[in-house]
């Protein structure tokens, strides 16, 4: 299937139509971003790298049951995916206390809290993703009550798929966003990626950072950390 038009311009992606309605080529790109695009930088491989990590874990979550958009890896750096309409919203898990909610709340980094705690932002880089809770979503008519049931969800059986399977590599789920849509039937779907750039990765042993964090923090290498993650899920998904 080959791309034709540019529908989407992002920060880290790029989705192109097809010639099926049906179907979407998301790209994934070398660029990086911090604080709402103003640290930037290009990282060699980093595309590549979010594509493989992102693809499989799909494949892993579509097995264990999740409807998604993903349909195959493509190449490298791009995915053939099922055309979404997404909703504007961003639906973050936080298994611990880590980034904006620690500096939002003034609690130290690492903090286990007493259960898990699950976010909604508004996408809006201008407005910096402000933090809404259902009733906003509701009265701004972006969706419906049961849509969100639906998404909390899954939401709940992603993240408790994820947390095992991440267990058995030494990779704590600090926290993580997740994108939802509807396909062409109007059936929620977990749309976007998964990937370092979505997620906090922390070494279960050491508490080193396997994420974008090393790059927004100066703390290190990304592409090193990237090639970990991507190493180390491809050994624990060849026995699933």
């Amino acid at each position: 299937m080959n791309k034709t038009s540019l529908l989407y311009n992002g920060k880290s992606k790029q989705i192109f139509a097809t010639e099926s309605q049906n179907f979407v080529i998301m790209s994934y790109k070398d660029d990086e971003t911090a604080y709402y695009g103003v640290k930037k930088s290009t990282i060699p491989n980093k595309g590549a790298l979010n594509n493989k990590i992102s693809s499989m874990i799909f494949r892993f979550l579509q097995k264990k049951g999740i409807h998604t958009h993903f349909v195959e890896q493509l190449n490298e750096s791009e995915q053939l995916c099922r055309r979404a309409t997404a909703l504007p919203l961003e639906f973050i898990v936080r298994n611990v206390i880590a980034g904006t909610l620690s500096r939002r709340l003034d609690i130290e980094e690492g903090t286990l809290p007493k259960k898990t705690i699950y976010e909604i932002c508004l996408k809006n880089d201008v407005l910096r993703d402000p933090l809404i809770n259902h009733y906003h979503v509701e009265a701004l008519g972006i969706t419906d009550e049961p849509t969100l049931l639906k998404i909390q969800d899954n939401m709940q059986k992603i993240n408790t798929l994820l947390k095992d399977l991440l267990k058995k590599i030494h990779i704590d789920l600090i926290d993580f966003k997740m994108e939802f849509g509807f396909d062409n039937e109007g059936e929620v779907m977990l749309i976007d990626e998964i990937s370092p750039d979505t997620a906090r990765f922390w070494d279960s042993d050491t508490h080193e950072k396997l994420d974008s964090d090393l790059f927004s923090r100066d703390l290190g290498d990304i592409e090193i950390a990237y090639k970990e993650v991507l190493t180390r899920i491809e050994t624990v998904l060849q026995d699933e």
